[in-house]
């Protein structure tokens, strides 16, 4: 093997770092819990929430650049029955969250709950398994990520197992990168909200994930029983 097979593709680090920013940037059920949660309690709890989605890219993206064709198999199988869990479980986190009275000044400038405390670390921990199963439970973004990873083997060879496990990390960096200057730039504003303010921001951010989940839900069922309901 020569010294230059030895040496990573450099181009695989700023191709996966721009992957992760692509499949983190739009506006979906992560960044509304991330903008939420930037709002109502920080930039810590903010980047937190996006940590979820950011292991759910990780994993996702890691399947596909090691060339796991069973997994994409398997996805699409079980899709039906993945969208029908992902649409039920937004609905329930957007009720949940549209019913949740605000913190006024958000939960880290509480005295009862300072940050690094055990309740606010049990809060963010459970976060975190929002986002990452919100992540890998929309067989929509399963399949685009892993269809965008076998797409840039056309003009970037992946060689090996560790340029494969470069790219998964550079994807998840660049997704890490989005979370952190989104929550950043959300917590800049945050102390200007009143209560009331934080109030709106919690029915809204509930009701947009309540939607997401009813959208999910009806795409499904219009996909299975849409023909014969115009059959009819």
């Amino acid at each position: 093997m020569g010294l230059i097979e030895l040496i990573p593709n450099p181009f695989i680090i700023p191709i996966g770092m721009a992957i992760g920013v692509l499949v983190a940037a739009p506006v979906g059920p992560v960044n509304v819990l991330c903008i939420q949660r930037s709002i109502e309690r920080g930039v810590l709890a903010g980047v937190t929430a996006g940590l979820g989605a950011v292991l759910g890219d990780g994993l996702i993206a890691l399947f596909a650049a090691l060339g796991v064709g069973a997994i994409t198999s398997m996805v699409e199988t079980y899709r039906d029955w993945i969208q029908l869990v992902g649409g039920m479980v937004l609905i329930l986190f957007g009720w949940h969250l549209y019913r949740t009275p605000p913190l006024e000044n958000g939960i880290l400038d509480q005295p009862s709950v300072e940050e690094g405390s055990v309740e606010n670390g049990g809060i963010l921990h459970w976060d975190i398994l929002k986002t990452f199963f919100l992540t890998i439970s929309n067989p929509g973004a399963v399949l685009g990520l892993m269809t965008i990873i076998g797409g840039i083997s056309s003009f970037v060879a992946i060689r090996g197992t560790g340029e494969a496990l470069l790219l998964v990390a550079s994807i998840m960096v660049g997704s890490l990168i989005w979370w952190f200057g989104l929550s950043t730039f959300i917590s800049r504003i945050r102390h200007k909200l009143g209560f009331q303010s934080l109030q709106n921001i919690n029915i809204f951010a509930g009701l947009a994930l309540f939607a997401f989940g009813v959208v999910l839900l009806g795409e499904l069922g219009f996909a299975n029983w849409g023909g014969l309901f115009f059959a009819g």
